[in-house]
């Protein structure tokens, strides 16, 4: 079976960093990284990953842009989405749903726990 592709949207280098390093002490996928919602853009139209973790926020162009810009491209609405977000309410990730995303991970997280979580969403 072929290596699952991870790309991560975030414009914190640090949450970069993390997510690449629990992921890659997990499982045997690999990390695509993009730090910002533009650059995430260019990176999942070239690279076609399996799955992307989308910050929300983020400075020019936020995770409901960007996440609404990967749904407008033919190369890109099928990947599915997860949410990074620090927004953790109830009605919020309805909202979040309802738009189309796969799943939301709240912030804080474990990165050690990213894999099984993003498994469990996508019935990996």
């Amino acid at each position: 079976m072929p290596t699952k592709r991870v790309l991560i949207i975030d414009d914190e280098e640090t949450i970069l960093t993390v997510v690449q390093v629990g992921i890659e002490m997990i499982v045997d996928w690999q990390v695509l990284k993009a730090g910002s919602g533009a650059e995430g853009i260019q990176t999942a139209q070239a690279e076609k990953p399996d799955v992307i973790l989308l910050d929300m926020m983020m400075p020019e162009m936020d995770g409901i842009s960007t996440f609404k810009a990967l749904q407008s491209h033919t190369k890109t609405e099928h990947i599915p989405v997860i949410l990074l977000t620090a927004k953790a309410q109830t009605a919020e990730q309805q909202q979040f749903h309802e738009l189309g995303v796969r799943g939301v991970i709240t912030k804080p997280f474990n990165s050690l726990q990213l894999p099984a979580q993003i498994s469990r969403i996508l019935h990996w």
